[in-house]
């Protein structure tokens, strides 16, 4: 982009997170309406079996989910091309919706937008995302383009990563991380495996966008600082199979476990690096992995006299959105308009395996 700055522009050229919204699907069941539909999809199926399942949807802690797909389609259609086909219509539909509703929370134009990053992982689209976005919301046909897939759940806090970093080498400019997301498009109609059960019980579909600006008017939480953490020898732990009938869930039952064996390594230092410690955090805006994930976070950040009841909430009415789920439990915070000076700690984990760490300051 033609954009040169000395050294002494870059170390204090501040990042901020100016806007954030959200895009919720148009289906949505609460957990008791989809319980009939599991007695159709178990048909055959030992009751022991049936109400084992139906006990996991019970006790996910997720009281509503929504979805790219009508629950009929969920469970009768298992071909994945109609299922990719749905992702993507919906999915540029929401895309749409949320990237314009940040840009009026904004008061941006769409042609102020330099970087646009677009983050997904539940299904296959190429041109990616952001070459729809361009053309329908008429954005500058010199923005660059970064589309981030098969990153998983942690790929909302990469794009944001990536902007930050972006927007530190161009001083006055802004970003746009979008991510869409379908895991409800990745349901296994024909796997009655545990892992295809228990990530139907805990997943939802969802769209978020985040607007950043290097840009010295522009107001919001500054993004201090930034850090991958990444699990050695455990590419299987977590991710996507690609088989003939789509993509499905590869979820180890050890993934709580190992992040509470991790936990102390990840966050301790990384805050140490900026001579904090978590007695200097003032909100936890964590990933809602699951139930389980939370349960064993909760019990660390507890007996740190921290709680991450906003990350709870965002699990119970809208369901792990992979992605894009950890930009609605930010958007809570931002709507809640924190004291200057207070400092938010963003935590994601994703496949690879690997965590995700922010530093904010409002």
């Amino acid at each position: 982009m033609g954009i040169s700055l000395s050294m002494g522009n870059q170390v204090n050229m501040s990042v901020k997170i100016k806007a954030v919204s959200k895009a919720i699907p148009q289906y949505s069941r609460p957990t008791d309406e989809i319980l009939p539909f599991l007695d159709g999809w178990l048909n055959g199926q030992e009751d022991r079996f049936v109400r084992k399942v139906k006990k996991i949807f019970e006790n996910a802690a997720v009281d509503k989910r929504y979805s790219m797909l009508s629950p009929e389609e969920i469970f009768t259609t298992p071909s994945f091309e109609d299922r990719n086909k749905i992702y993507m219509r919906e999915g540029i539909k929401l895309g749409t919706k949320c990237l314009g509703d940040a840009l009026s929370k904004a008061s941006w134009e769409p042609k102020e937008i330099d970087y646009l990053i677009t983050v997904s992982c539940t299904g296959i689209m190429i041109p990616s995302l952001d070459a729809y976005l361009i053309n329908i919301l008429n954005l500058r046909n010199d923005v660059v383009r970064l589309p981030v897939t098969e990153m998983g759940c942690a790929a909302g806090v990469s794009g944001i990563i990536y902007a930050k970093n972006f927007l530190k080498a161009n001083p006055g400019k802004r970003a746009a991380v979008v991510a869409v997301e379908s895991p409800m498009a990745t349901f296994q109609t024909h796997d009655f495996s545990m892992v295809n059960i228990v990530s139907a019980a805990i997943f939802g579909d969802g769209a978020a966008c985040v607007l950043l600006s290097s840009h010295e008017d522009d107001e919001g939480p500054e993004v201090l600082a930034e850090e991958m953490y990444h699990f050695y020898h455990a590419e299987k732990m977590m991710g996507f199979d690609l088989t003939n009938t789509g993509l499905r869930m590869v979820l180890d039952i050890e993934v709580p476990n190992v992040i509470e064996k991790h936990f102390p390594a990840i966050v301790h230092p990384f805050l140490a690096k900026h001579n904090l410690t978590i007695n200097d955090i003032d909100h936890l805006i964590f990933h809602p992995g699951g139930k389980k994930i939370i349960q064993i976070v909760e019990s660390l950040f507890l007996e740190l006299d921290k709680n991450i009841d906003d990350t709870k909430e965002v699990l119970r009415l809208y369901g792990n959105m992979s992605s894009a789920t950890i930009i609605y439990v930010l958007e809570r915070f931002m709507d809640a308009k924190p004291s200057s000076g207070e400092r938010g700690l963003m935590l994601s984990f994703g496949p690879g395996f690997s965590a995700q760490s922010i530093l904010l300051q409002w």
